[in-house]
């Protein structure tokens, strides 16, 4: 007994180095998880996606909703940055957690806290590597215009009520002149944000579809670009607007785009008729 007491001591310090060595590895190899989740919202009485001091912000409800559920201080990243009042249809967003809580429980718990203006369609497991923002290919945006005299009150959340005459097929070949690569810094809004992160950010983007159509008292524009610049749909819409009004003509857009300059375009439309319908990877 006493020459393994004897053997215990004089090992004690390689023995210590195992022991920590073997809490160190548990540490480690504790789960850490990627979760994407979908999300869709109604953004009229939030102040974009974005966390902001002293505003709601859908980033900022679902990180509160994560950390309730989690006891972890989650910022969960989206596919991009809607502006306040736009809407979300299918907003993707990946968040890390080492919490061990089942996905179909994350998305029952999520909405039981979220307010009802968000609710998560879905959540699952990710690839390490994979990022709702870094790993997009495409995105597809809706915008909603209502055409007739009144617009219903249940409606005017989401649309932009613009009665007034357009050429509407005059709109539809100016939206076909922005499929391509183009650069659209002419429809871009400053971003400070983004000239933070990168003070030689491309304006150059492609644009696979780009068309107006007539559904029922709607004119609905839709677009399926690799990206889109801070307001971006929203003054290409504007400037579709002055076509449809005859202030513009068709092939302007051409000369637009090639100014590269903001006030060349129109004014930004309304938030309110903007929707991100999806995102693809």
């Amino acid at each position: 007994m006493l020459a393994v007491l004897c053997s215990l001591i004089l090992n004690w310090p390689a023995l210590k180095t195992l022991d920590d060595a073997t809490t160190a590895q548990d540490s480690k190899d504790r789960s850490v998880r990627n979760l994407k989740a979908t999300l869709s919202y109604d953004g009229t009485d939030f102040s974009g996606w974005q966390v902001q001091p002293d505003a709601a912000t859908v980033q900022g409800a679902l990180a509160s909703a994560i950390g309730r559920v989690t006891g972890e201080k989650v910022l969960p990243q989206g596919s991009g940055r809607t502006d306040a009042g736009v809407h979300a249809l299918a907003q993707v967003v990946t968040f890390v957690t080492e919490s061990s809580v089942p996905t179909e429980n994350f998305l029952k718990a999520l909405n039981d806290i979220l307010p009802k203006s968000v609710r998560v369609l879905e959540v699952t497991e990710a690839p390490p590597e994979f990022h709702a923002r870094h790993s997009a290919r495409a995105k597809t945006y809706r915008y909603r215009i209502y055409r007739q005299s009144i617009c219903p009150p249940f409606l005017a959340r989401y649309v932009w009520h613009f009665p007034y005459r357009l050429g509407e097929q005059s709109m539809a070949s100016a939206a076909a002149l922005v499929v391509g690569e183009h650069d659209f810094t002419s429809f871009a809004a400053v971003d400070p944000e983004m000239e933070r992160e990168s003070e030689a950010a491309s304006n150059v983007r492609t644009i696979f579809s780009s068309n107006w159509e007539r559904s029922d008292d709607e004119l609905v524009y839709t677009v399926r670009g690799s990206g889109f610049l801070h307001h971006m749909v929203r003054n290409l819409v504007g400037t579709f607007i002055l076509v449809g009004k005859g202030t513009l003509q068709v092939e302007d857009i051409t000369r637009i785009l090639k100014a590269r300059r903001r006030s060349a375009a129109g004014a930004t439309a309304p938030a309110s008729g903007l929707y991100l319908v999806s995102v693809e990877y």
